[in-house]
């Protein structure tokens, strides 16, 4: 598929009908897509200690860490919209869910300042620092 012209768009309309949820991001791809009993399965087990979440997942040991959203920011979960007759490349999202805060997980090490989600969340703070107004 060639995309040079490709455009993506987002639903902006479906941002006010997407209900707030509890996210939890893992180290791990699970083939399913829908709706999982996370509050009755996983959040049960989930171990807070020290500053500390642990978990077992599959018998995998996960370490992990609550982050919230930067100030000013609100996190979407987009889902494309099918459209099983049409041939275009362009897509169009709606927002499933939003979230302002998430549990960011790792394989048995605690999710520290290196892991690449960690530091997205603190992007907007470093690009305003880098873009912003300088006073003289």
């Amino acid at each position: 598929m060639s995309c040079h012209s490709c455009v993506t768009r987002v639903d902006a309309s479906s941002v006010g009908q997407a209900p707030r949820e509890q996210l939890h991001l893992i180290p791990c791809e699970i083939e399913h897509n829908g709706h999982a009993q996370i509050t009755q399965y996983f959040n049960t087990a989930i171990k807070d200690r020290k500053h500390e979440k642990t978990v077992s997942f599959r018998g995998r040991g996960l370490k992990g860490q609550e982050l919230t959203c930067p100030q000013g920011y609100t996190g979407l979960v987009l889902k494309e919209i099918n459209k099983p007759d049409s041939d275009q490349e362009d897509r169009t999202l709606k927002v499933s869910c939003v979230f302002d805060k998430l549990t960011y997980w790792n394989l048995e090490t605690p999710p520290n300042s290196d892991d690449a989600v960690m530091m997205a969340m603190d992007w907007p703070e470093l690009a305003e620092a880098i873009h912003g107004a300088v006073e003289d």
